[in-house]
């Protein structure tokens, strides 16, 4: 880490940026008519935020006035803060805005009736709720349990299928950095199995938030895997690497299948490696 020395005053000192922030953000909105809640998800939301998190805000508005909201979220935005810059389309609902204190906010807007409960609507930190909209989403959605089904291990399986197939195919054809993005995906692919045999909602496909770090569900020697499985585009290393995963892959598969009671197809998984193995 020494390399980010010269910026390590300026991080130490993010919490304090972020929390003045919000508290600008929360005493504009708060006073607004057509604001109905207020609360944060991520990593505030469930109360494990470091120095880098993001501020993750949801507002929820009149439902006759939400459009306008979203409209015009890069101004509103301009209230509570120096902006860097913006990211994301003027057509979609919500805006990633960079300030240039270092500290990012993603800003949703909703509709009262666009809030369903969900698995992840479990962990928020609520600011303000008048009107008792989210609290009852929250309690909800603490009622609910992330379970996987039939359908989602052979998405699983069928997924972790080809990105091992394609791998091979790009390697061979020295598109070194597609390869890489699939070797990307298969480790992801393997973490989706474990967070399915925690019980846990794996993260959307090509996100690795919390994964690695302190904040990582995964025990040590699953971690000690992710990174003895790092490899370039080039197929030599791209082979090894799959044929180190393969017997992880295959235990997964077992156990996943094992307990929804049905078949790990274990013929199949024979031959779909035996293809580029």
């Amino acid at each position: 880490m020494d390399q980010f020395h010269g910026h390590k005053q300026r991080d130490l000192e993010l919490p304090i940026h972020r929390k003045r922030l919000m508290d600008h953000i929360e005493n504009d909105l708060t006073q607004d008519e057509n604001v109905k809640a207020i609360f944060y998800g991520g990593s505030i939301g469930s109360g494990h935020a470091d120095i880098f998190s993001d501020i993750d805000l949801r507002i929820v508005v009149d439902g006759r006035k939400v459009q306008e909201y979203r409209d015009k979220k890069k101004e509103r935005a301009h209230h509570w803060g120096n902006i860097l810059f913006f990211e994301g389309y003027e057509h979609e609902s919500f805006i990633i805005a960079h300030f240039d204190s270092f500290v990012k906010a993603d800003i949703f807007y909703y509709k009262e009736n666009e809030l369903i409960p969900s698995v992840w609507l479990q962990d928020l930190h609520i600011v303000y709720d008048p009107y008792n909209i989210v609290n009852e989403v929250q309690l909800r959605s603490n009622q609910l349990h992330y379970q996987f089904g039939i359908e989602d291990l052979e998405a699983w399986r069928t997924k972790h299928y080809a990105f091992l197939h394609e791998a091979y195919r790009r390697a061979v054809r020295g598109e070194y950095y597609y390869a890489m993005h699939c070797m990307d995906c298969l480790r992801l692919s393997i973490v989706a199995g474990w967070y399915m045999e925690m019980g846990l909602q794996p993260n959307s496909f090509g996100d690795w938030a919390k994964i690695e770090g302190e904040r990582s569900p995964l025990k040590k020697w699953q971690l000690e895997l992710l990174q003895r499985w790092d490899s370039s585009g080039q197929l030599d290393k791209a082979i090894k690497v799959i044929s180190d995963m393969k017997p992880e892959f295959e235990r997964v598969n077992k156990h996943l299948s094992a307990s929804i009671g049905t078949s790990a197809k274990e013929d199949l998984v024979k031959d779909v490696y035996r293809k580029i193995l």
